[in-house]
């Protein structure tokens, strides 16, 4: 029997695969405050609140621990981040019913084009430089409001600015400097009487679900986009990351999770169930121990998410009781990364007006035909493209096909 297959039991196959696991834990539960403060911006009840942690965490955890189990190797899906803040910024545009109408259609498609093959011609028709182009605008006015939070309460959101700094300055990227920005908010919303702990908001979390509503509008602003960060922006290079560390992840069983657990799991709220290449990488690559054993960091990372979706009554009640200026500022300092790799991606090329056009185009309010600024986005940076650009349009057809 080869080693890689059945791993000796020792420190490095125990205590790597575990200290692997708790980080991607952590870097989970730094992004918590990502729908907490969506579902504060959306007027959501406690019950609709806990129900979409619990879909954006308990299920993808649940999920992982079977396909963990079943092929013995570090393959963990996730509440896709990016989709967590698209459907954030979308909160002002659309209701709770449509985007979550919107996540089900896009989970449909998700099976329907993983079905038929087409994941590579998605690429080719909705370029990913145009969607992160269109994503990092959606993303700038988080990071706007924390500047405006710290206009409104500027001692208490200076304490997590401070927190965030320190954090990034002590770790060293050995740990998300988001963390201690969220335990700083945790305390300061303590202190100021937002943090109710009761044995209601301890206990485990009952299920609410909502019935989508499919309006014209949301498909055509929101599906697509989820369509992409689901199968390009997550599933295809997590993919990759796996199959050169050795592993043999089931390609169309993963699309078809992804794609169900997204139409089924967001009846509970807007979810993108998808592998996620940050987690991937920590999980699967060198730093979880030996070969073979890595499948443990899977199982510590998805009984995590496991448990945060257990815990979710305690969340949803921060939620209802922080401060909206303490929400943002976690918010604003938790997008950073997700905005500073949407700007890397959307600019480095072979497009560069198209997604620059769905960059301003998406910070703009446009509403046209009813349509929102998002839809606009992708239109009018597919057309700029397609006008201006279509020597670089080419290039990335010929990238997308090797």
């Amino acid at each position: 029997m080869s080693e890689q297959n059945h791993p000796r039991l020792g420190a490095n196959s125990i205590l790597s695969p575990l200290g692997a696991g708790i980080s991607v834990s952590i870097l989970a539960l730094s992004v918590l405050s990502v729908p907490l403060a969506a579902a504060s911006q959306l007027g959501l009840s406690q019950a609709e609140t806990t129900s979409w942690i619990l879909g954006l965490y308990g299920l993808p955890g649940a999920l992982s621990l079977l396909l963990v189990w079943r092929y013995r190797q570090p393959l963990l899906v996730t509440g896709n981040v990016f989709i967590m803040i698209f459907v954030a910024s979308l909160g002002t545009d659309l209701s709770w019913p449509e985007l979550i109408g919107a996540a089900v259609a896009a989970g449909a498609l998700v099976l329907i084009i993983g079905g038929l093959g087409l994941t590579d011609r998605l690429a080719v028709w909705l370029p990913p430089p145009i969607v992160f182009g269109l994503l990092a605008g959606a993303v700038v006015p988080f990071f706007i409001d924390l500047f405006v939070a710290l206009d409104r309460d500027p001692v208490s959101v200076a304490v997590i600015i401070a927190a965030y700094m320190g954090g990034a300055f002590v770790f060293r990227g050995q740990l998300p400097a988001i963390l201690p920005a969220l335990i700083a908010g945790l305390v300061v919303a303590a202190l100021e009487g937002g943090l109710n702990l009761s044995a209601e908001t301890l206990s485990l979390p009952a299920p609410s679900l909502t019935l989508p509503r499919f309006s014209f509008d949301a498909i055509l602003t929101a599906t697509p986009v989820m369509v992409v960060l689901i199968t390009l922006q997550a599933n295809v290079p997590a993919m990759v990351f796996l199959r050169r560390h050795a592993y043999q992840p089931p390609a169309r069983l993963i699309t078809g999770i992804s794609g169900t657990g997204t139409l089924l799991g967001s009846l509970l709220g807007p979810v993108g169930v998808s592998l996620s290449l940050p987690a991937s990488a920590l999980v699967a690559g060198p730093d979880a121990g030996q070969h073979g054993a890595r499948y443990r960091a899977g199982y510590v990372a998805a009984a995590a998410h496991v448990a945060i979706g257990l815990l979710a009554g305690l969340a949803a009640a921060f939620a209802a009781g922080a401060p909206q200026a303490l929400l943002d500022a976690v918010v604003g300092l938790a997008v950073i990364g997700v905005l500073v790799n949407a700007l890397k991606e959307a600019t480095r090329g072979p497009l560069v007006f198209g997604p620059m056009f769905a960059f301003a185009i998406s910070q703009s309010g446009l509403s046209l035909l009813g349509l929102g600024a998002f839809f606009w986005a992708l239109v009018l940076g597919l057309t700029a493209s397609f006008l201006l650009e279509r020597d670089g349009w080419r290039e990335l057809r010929a990238l997308t096909e090797t």
